[in-house]
């Protein structure tokens, strides 16, 4: 059993994920399922350690041993993925996330208009958010590649690991990996005002400490897109006020509705046809969304989302609701998402 030549499978097959564990076959995620690969055994712990130890140098595979897990970046065959290595009942497991070789443009990935805009922002905090494998990193990506075509500016990326590999187009692009290039996201957000950036990229916002310092980057003058594995706009907002202790709380909600742009909540629903489709919900930051940050009354965002649809806002139901009436998705797809799925009876084709 050759680890190039799954990963490779992966990519010809159009999966998304390849999944490795001693005692069952390889398996690949393809359109969201997952399916056996055709004619391999079970892997064996054997197996599974010349594989995994085959994409390791002597210091990844040390820290791997020391910390029972490792995220890295890998090159195959002219395909990339990011390939995070665990430990599961004493045996080595690995999952591998085939990432696109061409960046996505915003158009391809079906981002509303609105959120051109908010990238031509000088600064401000953009939040993409959705929950694990709904296409956060191609969204990201091809929001940074938005910037970096249409203006000339810098733009630092804090990546755990690199996923897409941008090239310098009109800006210059400073790209930096957790373990090589820094010890945490927060030790290298604090030491990137010394590193003149106009736009900064913050993979995941996974701690106290990183989502302070990001905050404080959006505060003193840059654009800064990040992302948290959050479902709603409320839910962001709430996780990131919730992290700070009690007595901060007030001063976040201050600092959080003057610097937050938007929220951009994501998630990937199986088309008509094959494939997937992005459905999304957008926030952009006004008046009264800033007035309800700052006064905590959180459960009345959706309310304003819902109402605000003239200036780019949309809710999930109403986002899936345009899908369904697009005919991209089925009425059962629809309605297992929506939160009122009722109000998809009322909709004719």
């Amino acid at each position: 059993m050759n680890i190039k030549s799954l990963l490779q499978t992966g990519v010809e097959k159009g999966a998304s994920d390849l999944h490795l564990l001693v005692g069952i076959p390889p398996v690949l995620r393809i359109d969201g399922d997952l399916a056996y690969i055709e004619g391999e055994k079970s892997v064996t712990t054997k197996e599974m350690e010349t594989m995994v130890f085959s994409l390791l140098d002597a210091v990844q595979k040390e820290r791997f041993l020391k910390d029972k897990e490792l995220d890295l970046g890998y090159t195959n065959n002219g395909s990339r993925f990011r390939v995070n290595i665990h430990f599961e009942k004493g045996n080595i497991g690995l999952v591998a996330r085939v990432i696109d070789e061409q960046i996505s443009t915003l158009d391809e990935v079906g981002m509303p208009k609105i959120i051109y805009n908010l990238l031509d922002l000088k600064q401000g905090l953009i939040l993409l958010t959705g929950p694990t494998g709904c296409g956060k990193s191609t969204s990201l990506a091809a929001m940074v590649d938005y910037i970096n075509t249409n203006r000339f500016c810098n733009i630092i990326t804090f990546e755990d690991p690199i996923e897409y590999l941008f090239k310098s187009k009109k800006s210059i692009i400073m790209q930096r990996q957790l373990g090589s290039d820094m010890t945490s996201f927060a030790e290298g957000l604090k030491h990137a005002l010394r590193q003149d950036p106009n736009v900064v990229m913050v993979g995941e916002m996974r701690d106290l400490e990183t989502i302070a310092t990001t905050i404080t980057l959006a505060e003193t003058g840059h654009l800064v897109l990040a992302t948290l594995h959050t479902y709603s706009a409320a839910q962001t907002v709430d996780r990131i006020i919730d992290i700070f202790p009690p007595h901060q709380q007030n001063q976040v909600r201050m600092q959080l509705s003057m610097t937050l742009a938007g929220v951009i909540s994501q998630r990937l629903l199986p088309k008509i046809g094959g494939g997937r489709v992005a459905t999304r919900e957008i926030m952009i930051n006004n008046s009264a969304i800033g007035n309800l940050i700052r006064e905590n009354k959180i459960a009345q965002l959706k309310t304003v989302i819902e109402t605000s649809s003239k200036i780019g806002m949309t809710s999930l139901d109403q986002d899936i609701q345009r899908l369904y009436k697009e005919k991209q998705i089925d009425k059962e797809v629809a309605q297992a998402q929506m939160e009122n799925p009722e109000t998809l009876d009322k909709i004719r084709l």
